[in-house]
């Protein structure tokens, strides 16, 4: 029977543990993180999953120390795995695995190394993404890999949407190669990454609306940090509007002037830089933001977006 620690965080991190589980690895530690009170946890929980199975876990704030190397070389695994983990291992930890380290990283790399992938393709008007399981070194996300999983991005798939595929991608893709992981068999392709693109972390300011931009571009980083991420946001006569949905809307409309915000009906839309529109959903603090706030917090039914 193979060995391995496990560092997981997330719903992949829930999936491909149970993964492991399935093709009887022994699964000597589970290392994860402490839920940040500040954060919006939407997602499913590592640490009650290794509770349930009776698995040893804990939550260090540095994997890296020389303490959990020592703990971690103790162990003798044959195999560590990162599953959607939130710390780079160094290469001291990674060398305690006997037979490799490998990370589940949600992009088809080398496209999309670093931070936030699934919200960063989405911002950029990608098709398809994906998740790839490859060797961990040195570099982040740069380790030959072992096994690929594509999943397309719908024109109205919002971040979430595409991290639930992406979280089933990765399911299908570690039990596929698993065994010939385990056999010591499974074919390691190299990473070119002069063919890839590495991006950071994101905050919640970058979801600053830019009412100048094109249509498709506001489209999609709306659409990229929807909830239960942060949400796009725009100040608009002094008040924080944000918004939560879009669709691009190819009907005629009187409003013509660039970029604007106005009410028809029931329905809010925004006039973009390219002069095209968009139908939004929109809050103000708590409230939605209908026809009848819109004109309580701004007298009018049109009104500039910058």
């Amino acid at each position: 029977m193979s060995r391995a620690v496990v560092f997981a965080y997330h719903n992949v991190g829930v999936r491909c543990l149970s993964v492991l589980l399935a093709h009887d690895v022994e699964v000597q530690l589970v290392i994860t993180h402490t839920d940040n009170p500040t954060e919006n946890i939407w997602f499913d929980s590592v640490e009650r999953l290794a509770e349930a199975h009776h698995l040893p876990c804990a939550t260090p704030q540095d994997p890296n120390s020389p303490e959990w190397i020592d703990r971690i070389r103790a162990l003798n695994p044959d195999f560590i795995f990162s599953f959607y983990y939130r710390h780079l291992l160094n290469t001291t930890l990674l060398d305690a695995a006997r037979l490799g380290a490998y990370n589940m990283h949600g992009s088809l790399l080398p496209k999309y190394r670093g931070r936030v992938p699934v919200n960063w393709a989405i911002i950029n008007g990608e098709r398809q993404t994906g998740v790839t399981l490859h060797r961990m070194v040195a570099k982040p996300d740069a380790g030959d890999w072992i096994a690929q999983q594509a999943v397309p991005i719908l024109p109205e798939d919002t971040a979430l949407d595409v991290f639930q595929k992406v979280t089933v991608a990765a399911e299908i893709a570690l039990d596929n190669v698993l065994p010939d992981l385990l056999a010591g068999v499974a074919v390691h392709t190299p990473l070119d990454l002069s063919q890839g693109s590495y991006f950071g972390g994101r905050k919640p300011d970058d979801g600053r609306i830019d009412w100048t931009q094109n249509a498709q571009r506001i489209h999609n980083l709306i659409r990229a940090v929807a909830p239960p991420y942060p949400g796009a946001f725009s100040e608009v006569q002094g008040k924080h509007l944000r918004f939560l949905h879009s669709r691009i809307d190819n009907t005629q409309h009187a409003h013509a002037t660039a970029p604007c915000l106005y009410t028809e009906g029931a329905a809010l839309f925004a006039v973009c830089g390219d002069g095209r529109t968009l139908a939004v959903q929109a809050e103000y603090g708590d409230r939605p933001l209908d026809s009848a706030t819109f004109a309580a917090l701004f007298g009018a039914t049109s009104i500039p977006a910058c």
